[in-house]
């Protein structure tokens, strides 16, 4: 009676040892997996990323050695769900994507100045004060960095609305949260920042005053000139210390629909004759250059909601020139493509376990003893 107890004791815990290192293996699995999709391959796909270097001619390198290069990121329609449309899975699964792409891109290649070129948010166009209040901490939270880093933001549609749905408390609210600069200078180096749905007004009273609101940066930007010969000197009186100084301007602005209207584009060229155009509101990346050979590039989304293959533009700029590079993001279905291999591999190893299925490594072993015993 002994011997049989102590034989089901044994049993038991032959068992209970099996069982125990099933789940060891099934967690270690899981575990790998969700490190992998959620924190490694991050690093792995920007970890290819490197900054453009800016291109100098042999004649004017001994000019342009002191001049310090500006590491700039742009961003686009990042698109942050409300309490309306917002599915909670698909907030928690796309923002999640976008802070660690965020805070690796950070981490990785250290930027200087990052720019996100409207649609921070969904639903800002219609959203009450409390979502909207949400809405502003996950950004904050998501979008996290140190202070040395400085990040500016330009309005969207889906922020504000479009040029018919605006209305100064919608625009009263979004700068308060953000305190947009129209005109940001850096190391020489200008960027004016346009909420061009406002340029379509028709006679709006809020778009009247942002066209006069440019009107006035084009006045000192052409005051600057006087200053820099580099370009063709402005009739415009200059006068006041406030005339920014830098000689190259480049432009992120947010697109009216799918582009602006050709008389809207035409203003924005000739106020500010820029070397450099970015925009937004597409979700794609496309390039096209303007009459006088002034070249635009639209930036992609950077979330997984607008796009399988989400990405960002990386800017090296000096006063004098600029190089552009784009960096991809891990692809949405890459991740769910290792997910679902790894959900396969878990339901071979419990079917190996409970016998249903034959070790793939012991199959191997005894086809290659009858392959030498033949």
């Amino acid at each position: 009676m002994a011997t049989i107890r102590f034989g089901f004791g044994r049993l038991n815990f032959y068992l209970l040892k099996r069982r125990s290192f099933l789940l060891l293996k099934l967690i270690a699995v899981v575990f790998a997996v969700l490190l992998f999709c959620e924190f490694l391959i991050y690093y792995l796909v920007i970890f290819q990323c490197n900054w453009p270097k800016v291109k100098t001619s042999a004649y004017d390198s001994e000019q342009e050695t002191h001049e310090t290069v500006l590491k700039a990121m742009f961003l686009a329609d990042t698109h942050l769900l409300g309490e309306v449309r917002g599915h909670w899975l698909d907030k928690l699964r796309r923002e999640w994507q976008m802070e660690r792409a965020f805070q690796t891109a950070l981490w990785l290649l250290q930027p200087e100045v990052v720019f996100i070129l409207g649609d921070i948010f969904d639903e800002g166009k219609w959203s009450s004060s409390q979502a909207w209040a949400d809405d502003v901490v996950r950004f904050q939270k998501m979008f996290r960095h140190p202070p040395h880093v400085q990040l500016k933001v330009v309005a969207g549609n889906h922020d504000i609305g479009f040029h018919y749905q605006m209305d100064t408390y919608r625009i009263k609210r979004f700068e308060k949260v953000f305190n947009p600069e129209r005109l940001f200078s850096w190391k020489g180096i200008n960027f004016v920042m346009v909420n061009s749905v406002a340029l379509e007004g028709d006679g709006c009273n809020i778009c009247s005053e942002a066209e006069a609101e440019l009107m006035e940066i084009s006045h000192k930007l052409n005051c600057s000139r006087e200053h820099f010969p580099l370009y063709r000197r402005s009739d415009a009186n200059c006068s006041g210390e406030d005339a920014a100084p830098p000689e190259e301007r480049s432009i992120p602005f947010k697109e009216r629909y799918d582009v602006l209207s050709q008389e809207a584009s035409q203003k924005l060229l000739w106020w500010l004759q820029p070397r450099l155009v970015l925009s937004g509101h597409t979700h794609s990346a496309c390039e096209m250059l303007h009459g006088a050979g002034i070249p635009e590039l639209s930036v992609p989304s950077f979330s997984w909601r607008n796009r399988n293959n989400p990405s960002f533009i990386m800017g090296s700029m000096t006063p004098t020139k600029y190089a552009l590079a784009k960096c991809y993001l891990p692809q949405e279905d890459t991740v769910l493509i290792t997910y679902c291999g790894a959900a396969g591999f878990l339901v071979v190893i419990m079917l190996v376990d409970l016998g249903l299925l034959a070790s793939p490594f012991l199959l191997g072993c005894k086809l290659l003893r009858k392959f030498k015993t033949v």
